[in-house]
Order: structure tokens, then sequence, then C-alpha cells
């Protein structure tokens, strides 16, 4: 009996004991780790628009010697320009001009070769209808490209309520008569633009220059 009390001891020592191990096998969970956030991506940015480019072309010649009388090329410059510059205000069609004669047949091969290009051809004759001999009026044919079709055709005058021929001013070499030759078939180009313009429903109200 005297044995009892070291054993009850002993027995108390040993479940400490094994209490103290079976603690220190279990192993500490580590903390949970910081989820890193994510960069937020940067939005893509949009892409720019592209102004659509006008397929609509115009090609412009003269026939600068389908005349009884030779005139001057300075006359068939001014009407070529004037038409051309009246295309590029009145509508977004390119514009694209030459500055040798162009006859009738050329004109036709030029429009079947083309796939957007009209092919406008201008023409300065004597009115054989006027008074004198030095009224002018100015005709024009535009083919349709692939097939030279005339899509349009007729006659540039001084203006829109011109009803007649263009006068294309006195003979004397003055530079004011030039000046005022050139004004006038200037506009005559200007009024076959007009012309063309309405033909083929791209006209645009454009106030004429005084």
């Amino acid at each position: 009996m005297k044995y009892r009390p070291l054993a009850t001891m002993l027995v108390i020592a040993l479940c400490v004991w094994s209490i103290q191990a079976q603690s220190g096998r279990r192993h500490t969970r580590p903390a949970p780790t910081a989820e890193v956030p994510m960069p937020t991506p940067e939005p893509t940015p949009a892409p720019k628009k592209v102004e659509k480019q006008s397929e609509l072309l115009f090609y412009i010649g003269a026939d600068r010697h389908d005349s009884y009388v030779m005139l001057s090329y300075a006359y068939y410059d001014w009407v070529v320009r004037g038409c051309a510059d009246r295309l590029r205000a009145g509508s977004s069609a390119g514009v694209d001009i030459t500055d040798k004669s162009f006859s009738r047949g050329e004109a036709i091969k030029k429009a079947k070769s083309e796939t957007k290009s009209y092919v406008v051809l201008l023409n300065l004759k004597f009115d054989n209808m006027a008074r004198t001999d030095t009224e002018l009026i100015l005709e024009y044919i535009v083919f349709a490209p692939g097939t030279a079709k005339i899509v349009t055709q007729g006659h540039g005058y001084l203006n829109a309520n011109r009803a007649g021929p263009i006068i294309a001013g006195p003979t004397s070499r003055a530079p004011q008569s030039e000046l005022y030759r050139e004004q006038l078939l200037r506009r005559a180009g200007e009024d076959a633009g007009n012309r063309i313009l309405k033909a083929l429903h791209l006209d645009v109200d454009i106030p004429r220059q005084p």
C-alpha cells in the first residue's frame, strides 16, 4: 500500500506527458495568404472612324480642235477649270482634268476603261444662229464609266438665268477684254457643271460669287 501514492503520481505524470506530446504534434495552421488584387485592364480605345472617301469621280477634257475657227487654248482652259471647280464645290466627287485636246473618240475610250470615273467632254463652238461671229456656246457630254453611255448632254451658259449663247466679247487684245472673256467662259463652265450635278442628282445650292 505504501507504493500506491507513488504509482498514482507516476500515472498522472505519464498522462500529462502524453497530452503535451500530442499537443506538440499538432500543426499550427498558417494564416491565410491575402489575395493579390488583379490589375484592372485598361479599356481598349475605340478605333477612330475613317471617313469614307467618295467613290464618285469626274474626268474632264475639251476637244480643242473641233471648231471651224481655231480658238485660243486658254478658252478651253477656262471652261474646263470652271466646270471642274463647280463639280468639286457641289459634290464630294474627285475631279481630274487633262490639258490636252480630248476628242469624242478618246472620251468614249476613256469612259469604257474606267470603273468609277464619269468622263466629261467639253467643246466650244460658234453659234450658227447668232447675229455676230463672236458668240460661242459650250457643249458638254457626260459618258458613264464602263459602258460610255451618255448620261447627260447639253449646253453651258453664262448663268442659270441665261437662255442664250455666251457673248465672247470684243476681239480687242486689251487686258480688260481678256479678263472679261475669261470670266464669261469660266462661268459657262460653271453652268455646265451645275447642269451635270443636277442630272446626276448631286447638286448643292452654293451661292455664286459676284
